[in-house]
């Protein structure tokens, strides 16, 4: 049910808003961390690296995805905000028919392209068909990771943010079975645990948006309304493309550290492979509250209510500085036994070290990087796409160059602290660029 985010208390609305989506992450990261566990376990360290090198281009497909998810929240919240419920509902069919083209043309081209994208980054010669095959496999079902990208963006837009936990919670599930199923009794492999996020996207993709159509009666419109329009389409687009720019960049980027590590060989990929893929669930469970922080901002920056913006930024920063010092405490107590759940036996002492020394070192920042995601989320909310492109950037271009820099002096452990050093910069930033923000507004 649509959510009226522009009235009542504000650390209530949040808290009730954004703990759905929280848990929604936490089940959707279930996808990757499943493959990579069940992988490693059960078809050994090559199986785990595997699944590993094509993370970075996984990435960017998802950076897409998440891009468009972005434009098109925003300029829905704001027209929900507005109340202007005619653009809202052809603001929704204008997205999704958008989406399946856009998607269609990024899975055909991207299956296309798999054994080049695998060689541009050194993919090692023993792993490089198995991840060249899952690569394929899981580009197979990008459409459905789009649509159901874009569903989610447009129900939490609509302060909805039960709906889409509902069908993560199934769907992740789901696939944790079929992992096991395909990998340990059929003994698929790396292909099983392709094959089972294949299925459970498509499962996620395809209700999403049917339950979403159905919803879209509620609104109170009761004329026609156009299924497309341009004009709404640019508006989408002019917060999408940046938005698309800035994660596939982040992405790209992510790809030149791959190239780097995948030179240490595949303990150290096995390794780094597990280390991210926790780091990645704790970083999307705080961008949790940035996107809900963003939904809200974007609702009463519509409504023209710009003091609750301010009351968002400080609750938003309380719930993002406690989860990720939990988290940080949990993985600098348990660094070690977190990474050997993705091994075989113990793994290789090599793959241990190195994915929990990634751990270490990045885990005392998560706080300081969850108050810059709530930050971006404001920047978001209100549309100013340039300057959160530029904190952006700044952490991506510092996190690529100091990976460089630092790995011939201090090994695969000078590529980790790329991390925090890019956090801290972008961070600061982002705080600067809220200020000037809330000054504007304020001024207004």
């Amino acid at each position: 049910m649509a959510r009226d985010l522009t009235k009542g208390s504000v650390n209530k609305l949040l808290l009730q808003f954004t703990l759905p989506l929280f848990i929604s992450v936490v089940f959707q990261q279930f996808y990757s961390i499943a493959d990579s566990l069940i992988a490693g376990r059960f078809a050994g360290e090559d199986a785990l690296a595997a699944v590993g090198a094509s993370y970075p281009i996984t990435n960017i497909f998802n950076a897409v995805a998440f891009g468009c998810n972005i434009g098109c929240s925003i300029v829905i919240s704001q027209l929900f905000g507005a109340r202007e419920f005619k653009k809202v509902k052809t603001a929704i069919s204008t997205a999704l028919i958008s989406c399946v083209v856009l998607g269609l043309f990024l899975t055909v081209s991207g299956i296309a392209l798999t054994p080049a994208l695998m060689s541009a980054i050194d993919t090692p010669e023993n792993i490089f068909s198995e991840s060249a095959l899952y690569l394929k496999i899981y580009i197979g079902g990008f459409v459905f990771l789009f649509i159901y990208n874009i569903s989610n963006g447009i129900f939490t837009s609509l302060g909805d943010s039960k709906t889409p936990l509902y069908f993560l919670i199934f769907s992740s599930v789901f696939n944790v079975i079929l992992d096991y199923v395909l990998v340990v009794f059929f003994d698929m492999g790396v292909r099983g645990v392709a094959w089972a996020t294949f299925i459970a996207q498509g499962l996620a993709g395809i209700t999403s948006v049917i339950t979403l159509l159905h919803h879209l009666k509620k609104l109170p419109v009761k004329e026609k309304t156009p299924l497309f329009s341009f004009a709404l389409l640019g508006k989408i687009a002019r917060i999408s493309i940046p938005s698309v720019l800035q994660q596939s960049f982040v992405s790209v980027g992510n790809v030149f550290i791959q190239k780097l590590i995948n030179g240490y060989g595949s303990s150290v990929i096995a390794g780094y492979s597990a280390a991210i893929k926790l780091n990645t669930f704790t970083i999307n469970a705080l961008y949790t509250f940035g996107n809900g922080v963003s939904s809200f901002t974007a609702q009463n920056f519509g409504a023209k209510k710009y003091p609750r913006i301010r009351e968002g930024m400080k609750y938003g920063t309380i719930m993002v500085v406690i989860t990720g010092i939990v988290i940080a405490v949990l993985y600098l107590c348990f660094n070690v036994p977190l990474i050997e759940l993705f091994m075989e036996g113990d793994g290789s002492a090599e793959a241990v070290k190195s994915g929990s020394l990634f751990l270490k070192t990045v885990a005392p920042f998560y706080a300081f990087i969850g108050i810059k995601l709530v930050c971006d989320g404001i920047l978001r909310g209100t549309g100013t796409m340039k300057l959160f492109m530029v904190a952006t950037f700044t952490d991506l271009i510092l996190r690529v160059v100091l990976a460089y820099v630092f790995s011939p002096i201090w090994s695969y452990g000078g590529i980790w602290w790329s991390w925090p050093v890019g956090w801290t910069v972008a961070n600061i930033l982002s705080l600067i660029f809220y200020f000037h923000i809330m000054k504007k507004l304020t001024v207004k």
